[in-house]
């Protein structure tokens, strides 16, 4: 089945919340695991990322380390619950985070993605309790 929707288009641009797309979640992962392992800059680069300034990833890691509990990689779950919205001119993203005792956690990851030439890029915003 996972394979069936990542081949799925993109969503149409209208304002309504819908999941976040499959093709899109792979991306995700990749920099939720990269938080999970203290890599608030993702130093080893996650394709299609923009890399994290060193003063957005540090607010990051001290947001993380205050919740006080340890991130995990995202389940299928998330996408039960995680949202994007189309702003106009990007897409805005609300991930929910996972924890190891708590599972679904309160603390959210928020992206911005957009369109390029070379398809979609991904900026993280920040990660917090909404």
């Amino acid at each position: 089945m996972e394979k069936e929707e990542s081949q799925a288009p993109p969503i149409s641009r209208d304002a309504s919340e819908h999941p976040v797309p499959a093709p899109w979640r792979p991306a995700v992962r990749e920099i939720v695991q990269a938080f999970a392992r203290h890599d608030y800059q993702l130093g080893a680069g996650v394709p299609g990322v923009d890399p994290i300034p060193l003063e957005k990833a540090e607010r990051i890691g001290q947001y993380i380390r205050e919740y006080g509990e340890e991130l995990i990689a995202l389940p299928d779950e998330t996408w039960n619950s995680s949202v994007c919205t189309w702003t106009g001119s990007r897409w805005d993203l609300l991930v929910d985070l996972w924890t190891r005792s708590e599972g679904r956690s309160d603390l959210v990851l928020a992206l911005q993605v957009s369109e390029d030439a070379d398809g979609f890029r991904f900026s993280v915003h920040m990660v917090y309790v909404p």
